[in-house]
């Protein structure tokens, strides 16, 4: 199957504008297996990797340019954690907030890759994996995701995968 790539320009009250068109509030039935949405660059900047490990992950690669080049990392670089941030913001921002998003029941697997380094730019490519129809809800559904956050060379930083709830259109919802 083909994948249809979305490249959200802009948002306008909360709505998603491609190309200078308002586009509708996505629901379950909108994703289907090959849909791509990408969003990005993000520059990345070493006061907020610093900034999040002194908070959350206090280790040397994240807080010390010096006493991270003596790492396996071999450098300051983001915390996993911070990345899945990351990843979490790019996405809201790509098009669950234009969705009828319910959450989602937890995440299936995440990698960390390579190093994300102050002055990254990052991108994201989120691409629907599968759909099904919840058995016990019919008001909703589960859209599968691996979501890719690449750096400015190309290469994958973060895979995550996951599975999100998203409501269904109203009639569409009930059973015939």
């Amino acid at each position: 199957m083909k994948d249809t790539v979305d490249r959200s320009a802009s948002r306008l009250y909360g709505s998603v504008v491609e190309s200078g068109v308002l586009v509708s509030k996505l629901y379950w039935e909108d994703f289907k297996p090959g849909r791509v949405f990408e969003h990005g660059p993000r520059r990345i900047t070493r006061e907020e990797i610093v900034g999040f490990a002194a908070e959350f992950d206090p280790q040397p690669m994240h807080l010390d340019e010096a006493a991270a080049r003596e790492t396996l990392l071999g450098g300051l670089s983001a915390s996993g954690w911070h990345a899945c941030g990351i990843v979490m913001r790019m996405c809201i921002d790509s098009f669950v907030l234009n969705s009828a998003s319910m959450g989602a029941p937890g995440v299936d697997e995440v990698k960390w890759l390579v190093p994300i380094r102050p002055g990254d730019d990052l991108t994201l490519r989120s691409t629907v994996l599968e759909t099904r129809a919840s058995r016990s809800r019919t008001d909703m559904g589960f859209v599968k995701f691996i979501f890719e956050l690449f750096n400015q060379a190309g290469k994958p930083a973060v895979t995550l995968t996951t599975s999100l709830m998203m409501g269904r259109r109203g009639d569409e919802a009930r059973p015939a």
